[in-house]
């Protein structure tokens, strides 16, 4: 005889859809009824039975179910009295049961004699079976059930579920309530192997979101996770539901929820069949039951709610981590250090949060420096931070400070963390907020099938890619904003090209930039596709076609320059193979040859000098004066000192060891003096007193203090939320009309004190700076020297110069080979 006890036996074999043969007819009356009852349910249509909502639907089946349940125990014999109890595990047991769902059941005993039992169970399995209903069941004393789910980690995920359905409610409540006890006090030591199964699963059915037939139950952002987040709050460990804030697109997980049981829903009652995988096929049908429309307004209806589950399982996953108790030593270390990274903004526990003097009420650019801190550091933003800023943090006013511009390029320059960044603002209504163009194109679908995102990851796609690309061009912070708008104008009836450019417009007003720039960004989100198409569809060696190109630019090289980087990052966004060799090629040409009928660009020149900074230096001696600058967090330091060798060195040094980023610079003189001008942010606090940089920049002038070993002290200190470089540097070299001196132009990613040792490297090469002038936008630096070099300024003289500095400025990692990825 097989034992009561087994373990979860399963449907039946031998038996088309899950039925068993050989039993009397007797055993079979009544499930007939229920399955006839069901079908009733799913039809509809009729006037005596209109067609029920989703929703609707779900409950009535579940009422449906427990009915014959109920119906048949007590036929059976099974009553509060009875010693014996069926419990629901699984759809029923949550309440959310689909038309084609397995019947997940358990049959608890009171240790009874296994013939009776045997014989009850028969009586419960078999009309169900013959019904060709879909049944997992097993039958268990209380021991038992509370032994298999403390050793099979997926048993105690769904019999967390379980539900007492008819009998003897004491026996289920001892089953519920003895896997909740096991399974709260279990979890540190299940934990590791729960996560593991997650992203196991994850890898194996992908992305709910971006998946053109995409598994509702199984996916990342699909209905299993909605179990995972119940399961971890029964743990205690976290909320079920966490609040996204006031303003989170789709309505909040509970929303998403609802709709990602919908959709299954529905994809049961058109396949006539269970189905997790939604079929391309279907989707047109499935809209239009659900009243969300054809088969695009549902795959952006679906990628909405799952990334919103997706990013609450994110948030779920990493507080139930951080609030399980420490083991061992651990539990004898001191709490986490709160480490400085921005002005009201710090790390603890690894994840980036408000520092305990921040005020979000008063501070609107605190939104953007958050976010950056996390997208440079790859540590996550605080879920409780996000919910504070969402529901306290002001909207910024128009235009833009300059602080909070240099915030959103610090952004959108640190390469593929700014996915993950901009994710958890747009799920918690911050981004929004930021943008509120954004809407038209949040979650939606691609109509081409080229691409493998929606447009909005698309678009914060080509952002990562063009941080690769950032030193290809003079204008690193157009390239990132021309990346993230160019296909804002998606959505709409309009050309999007057209659309798109307007809405540039209005949003670089927004942000600030300066008129000039404006235009630039509308004709780069205008002309985001005329390369591509012109190199791809048209005779490139025709005259005519490259003269077509310089006039829709303006015979502007700037703009050609930006178009070109822009072309590559969006293709590579696009998807898989839509970048290649080829493609590169014929774009390359064509910008080759563009850029030989274009007119040349200027050589830089340098910032003429105050005429009271000319009266100052004329007087001799060391000044330092810091005045505030344009914006909240920005001042001017002004040096006047003695021009001597490492001045600049040390003058930079000596602002970096203070915690203050240099932002711009001039760099100038007259007659014996340097007079130095810096734009210079604090990366924390306010700044310091002029007087004690005064008296630090004649120490290093003196030997008294090692600027550069200081610094490189500070930058190992803050290894551990330092990012690698996105892309690799670039040195330009131009002629000057006077014999000797030349311009050279380093397009490079920023570091602590990176103007310090690039002053260094040219003092310590005998390169005379004549004049300078350096400029940080978001992430990366374009700073110009001009350098006499005297009678050595030939090649040799060069490459010597460009390999010290490609010593001191940060570069990517080198990339693995191939096969070493593989393995």
């Amino acid at each position: 005889m097989v034992s009561l006890g087994d373990n979860r036996q399963g449907r039946e074999p031998g038996r088309a859809g899950g039925g068993r043969p050989g039993k009397a007819a007797a055993l079979s009356h009544g499930a007939a009824d229920l399955v006839r009852a069901r079908d009733q349910l799913l039809g509809g249509g009729a006037p005596r039975h209109p067609r029920l909502d989703a929703e609707s639907l779900r409950a009535a089946l579940v009422d449906l179910y427990e009915l014959w349940l109920t119906s048949k125990g007590a036929e059976v014999g099974i009553t509060p009295d009875s010693g014996l109890a069926i419990m629901a595990v699984g759809g029923l047991g949550r309440r959310e049961m689909l038309p084609y769902s397995d019947l997940d059941l358990v049959l608890l005993h009171e240790d009874m004699d296994p013939k009776r039992v045997a014989e009850i169970a028969d009586r419960l399995w078999y009309p169900l079976w013959d019904a060709h209903i879909k049944l997992d069941h097993s039958v268990r004393t209380v021991p038992h059930a509370l032994k298999v789910a403390s050793d099979d980690l997926v048993a105690a995920l769904g019999m967390l579920d379980a539900r007492h359905i008819v009998g003897n409610p004491d026996l289920s409540d001892r089953v519920v309530a003895g896997i909740r006890k096991d399974w709260r006090s279990g979890i540190r030591g299940r934990f590791d192997e729960l996560v593991a199964g997650v992203r196991a699963r994850w890898e194996r059915s992908g992305q709910v979101a971006h998946r053109s037939e995409p598994d509702l139950k199984n996916g990342r952002g699909g209905l299993r996770d909605i179990q995972l987040l119940d399961a971890l709050a029964i743990a205690q460990l976290t909320d079920a539901m966490p609040g996204l804030g006031p303003d989170a697109p789709g309505g909040g997980l509970a929303q998403a929820h609802r709709r990602l049981l919908d959709v299954r829903t529905e994809l049961h009652r058109v396949a006539g069949r269970a189905r997790d995988q939604l079929r391309a096929q279907d989707a047109d049908e499935i809209g239009a039951a659900l009243r969300i429309g054809d088969r695009f307004d549902l795959a952006r209806t679906l990628s909405d709610a799952a990334r919103t589950v997706g990013y609450s399982v994110d948030v779920g996953l990493r507080t139930a981590g951080n609030a399980l108790p420490r083991r061992g030593l651990a539990r004898l270390r001191r709490m986490p250090v709160r480490r400085p990274l921005d002005e009201g903004v710090v790390e603890h526990a690894g994840e980036v949060v408000l520092a305990r003097d921040a005020r979000p009420q008063r501070d609107p650019g605190l939104v953007l420096r958050v976010a950056a801190a996390s997208a440079q550091t790859g540590l996550p933003m605080s879920a409780t931070t996000l919910n504070r800023l969402s529901e306290d943090a002001p909207e910024l006013r128009e235009p833009w400070p300059k602080d909070a511009l240099n915030d959103l390029l610090v952004l959108l320059g640190a390469g593929r963390g700014v996915i993950d960044a901009v994710e958890a603002l747009d799920r918690t209504g911050l981004w929004g907020r930021l943008l509120p163009e954004w809407g038209a194109v949040r979650d939606l679908p691609p109509r081409d099938a080229l691409h493998v995102w929606t447009v909005d990851r698309h678009s914060v796609e080509t952002v990562a890619y063009a941080s690769a690309l950032s030193t290809r061009v003079a204008r690193p912070d157009l390239l990132a904003l021309g990346a993230l708008l160019h296909d804002i104008g998606k959505g709409r009836v309009e050309d999007h090209c057209t659309v798109g450019a307007d809405l540039a417009t209005h949003i670089g007003r927004r942000l600030g930039l300066w008129p000039s720039d404006v235009e630039i960004l509308s004709a780069m989100v205008r002309h985001h596709l005329l390369l591509p198409d012109v190199a791809t569809h048209r005779d490139i060696d025709d005259p005519d076609t490259v003269r077509y190109v310089v006039d829709a630019l303006d015979n502007d090289p700037r703009r050609l320059e930006l178009l070109h980087a822009l072309a590559e990052a969006d293709s590579l966004a696009t998807g898989p193979g839509v970048w290649g060799e080829w493609k590169a090629t014929l774009i390359g040409e064509l910008v080759r040859r563009c850029r030989t009928v274009m007119a040349g660009e200027t050589l830089p020149e340098p910032e003429p000098i105050p005429e009271e900074l000319l009266v100052r230096a004329a007087a001799g001696g060391v000044h330092v004066e810091l005045t505030p600058g344009e914006g909240k967090y920005t001042h001017i330091a002004t040096v006047i000192a003695p021009d001597t060798p490492g001045l600049l060195s040390n003058t930079a040094g000596v602002l970096a060891l203070h915690s203050l980023r240099v932002l711009s610079a001039s760099v100038g003189g007259a007659g014996e003096s340097a007079i130095n001008t810096f734009v210079v942010t604090p990366t924390f606090g306010g700044p310091p007193d002029a007087g004690l940089l005064r008296q630090e920049i004649k120490r290093a002038a003196a030997g008294e203090l090692d600027v550069r070993a200081a610094l490189d002290a500070r930058e190992r200190e803050t290894l551990g939320v330092a990012r690698r470089a996105q892309a690799e540097p670039r040195l330009l070299w131009a002629e000057t009309a006077i014999p000797g001196q030349l311009i050279l132009q380093l397009r490079a990613e920023d570091r602590i004190g990176l103007l310090c040792r690039l002053a260094a490297v040219l003092a310590g090469a005998g390169a005379d700076v004549r004049w300078a002038k350096v400029v940080t936008m978001g992430s990366f630096v374009v700073d110009v020297f001009c350098v006499d070099l005297g009678r050595r300024s030939g090649p040799d003289r060069r490459a010597e110069l460009e390999s010290a500095i490609l010593a001191v400025v940060p570069r990517p990692a080198p990339r693995k080979p191939p096969e070493a990825e593989q393995n």
